[in-house]
């Protein structure tokens, strides 16, 4: 391979995770500058919410049509899209001067973000093959690690040095930068869509109104927990359910004569069947211990945004760092290299749960940091082979739907772990009258059991897989 070419690639890959870093960085740096806009935009709590949870759900609406839409009419092109718009709604939320200004920001700024992410999976597997595709996804998985558990900290030191009253614009300020610089770096190196497609695939917009509407009965209810109390929302879940059987239905029967918005086949590929399962699960497990962890942390323990984002640290680099090699250790080790790493998160949350029976207040962050960075090794071993695994068998030009399907799950599975957590959370808290250290105890090990849900699928493929090699 020409070394010229061979350098472009991973330049165009570099461009990819820094975009996929910014957008990701989003879903938790908004967290710890709440406070800061509601004393400056006198925001109401459902309009807090909205900003929290708004970006998510418009997140995980558009993923799939975002992959399907880059599959059909080239990556470069939606990337540069979708990097362009999330510059500018960034720096419209951070001129937000009401509430409505600025949910109205954030949930365009999710749109933004579901365009971007399934180029950058789509980008890798078409310009990666073999061990070099596993070591791109080991890059890929150590940027959602850092980027799922640096965002308070990052947020906690521009507040701090912007100043309670401004600080939490810089929240979205920074994205202008670093957005500009990717777009026209994007535009530069991605590849062009190959040439005679455009023609040939249609965008199945009945396919995009089916699964929009079923992701959004799914997600509403969870990111809205708080704020609907009525118990009917929950009628939501099975409505959305039924909706996106019938988007299974027409996907089947549209597929039949043209291109799909997703190809149901894939879910014949025991790979990538099980890799979703396992990466909806997980994510339910894992992204709640940061939610809960830092309401103890600050609101129960009264640490500083700041001191909270540090003490969560460990697990992002230890994440980091394994995810770097476990992309490359992937296509010798499979699937046990997934289960080892479920292990090693099981066995560092279990000790976080051990070293805080009687543990003095003024030491928590001091002796959960050792469990914690075991924690995130293992979650490192993770996200990325399961990632990996899961799309190895995905045709090229199905990449992006079939990493849109993937990341959608991720969302919703995050979604629901939040909301069941949370819950027990809150619950533990008022039944033990403010008892913030069994309330946390509590649902972490909730967390826990969610995680064990993930090993135990991993396990049954990897006996899968031994039986059928037995037999070859």
């Amino acid at each position: 391979m020409n070394p010229t070419d061979d350098r472009r690639r991973w330049q165009a890959l570099g461009v990819g995770l820094v975009a996929a870093f910014m957008t990701l960085l989003d879903v938790s740096i908004v967290n710890v500058a709440v406070p800061s806009m509601d004393r400056a935009l006198q925001a109401s709590p459902s309009d807090l919410q909205w900003v929290l949870s708004g970006y998510a759900l418009t997140f995980g609406l558009v993923l799939v049509p975002a992959g399907r839409f880059g599959d059909a009419r080239g990556r470069r092109n939606a990337f540069v899209v979708g990097v362009a718009l999330f510059t500018v709604t960034s720096a419209l939320a951070g001129l937000a001067q009401s509430p409505g200004w600025l949910v109205a920001a954030r949930l365009l700024q999710g749109v933004a973000a579901g365009i971007v992410n399934p180029q950058v999976t789509g980008l890798i597997q078409q310009l990666f093959r073999g061990a070099e595709r596993g070591r791109a996804f080991g890059l890929l998985g150590a940027t959602i690690g850092i980027s799922t558990a640096v965002g308070p900290l990052l947020g906690g030191l521009l507040i701090q040095l912007g100043g309670e009253a401004h600080g939490w614009r810089w929240v979205f300020f920074v994205n202008v930068p670093v957005g500009v610089v990717a777009v026209l770096l994007g535009w530069r190196l991605l590849p062009t869509r190959a040439a005679g497609r455009l023609d040939r695939h249609r965008l199945d917009p009945v396919g995009v109104l089916l699964l929009g509407t079923g992701v959004t009965c799914l997600l509403l209810p969870l990111v809205q927990r708080e704020q609907w109390p009525s118990p009917w929302k929950w009628a939501l879940i099975p409505a959305g359910l039924v909706v996106l059987a019938g988007f299974g239905f027409w996907e089947h029967r549209y597929g039949r004569t043209r291109t799909p918005l997703f190809d149901l086949g894939l879910f014949r590929l025991r790979s990538y069947t099980v890799g979703a399962v396992i990466a909806l699960i997980y994510f339910g497990g894992f992204t709640a211990i940061f939610f809960i962890f830092t309401l103890y942390l600050q609101n129960g323990l009264g640490y500083r945004a700041l001191v909270a984002g540090l003490a969560i640290t460990p697990f992002a680099l230890g994440s980091a760092l394994a995810a770097a090699l476990g992309g490359r250790l992937v296509t010798r080790f499979g699937r046990p290299l997934v289960g080892i790493g479920l292990v090693m998160v099981l066995v560092g949350l279990a000790s976080v749960v051990l070293v805080l029976r009687g543990t003095p207040h003024g030491s928590v962050p001091l002796l959960t940091a050792l469990p914690l960075l075991l924690a995130g090794l293992g979650s490192g071993l993770v996200i990325t082979p399961n990632q990996t695994l899961t799309l190895s068998e995905v045709p090229v030009p199905q990449a992006g739907s079939a990493a849109g399907m993937l990341q959608t799950g991720q969302r919703i599975g995050s979604a629901a772990g939040i909301a069941a957590v949370g819950a027990l959370f809150f619950s533990s808290l008022a039944d033990t009258d403010g008892q913030w250290s069994t309330a946390f105890r509590h649902s972490l090990l909730l967390a826990i059991g969610i995680v064990a849900l993930a090993l135990v699928a991993a396990a049954v493929d990897i006996v899968l897989n031994h039986r059928a090699a037995h037999r070859r």
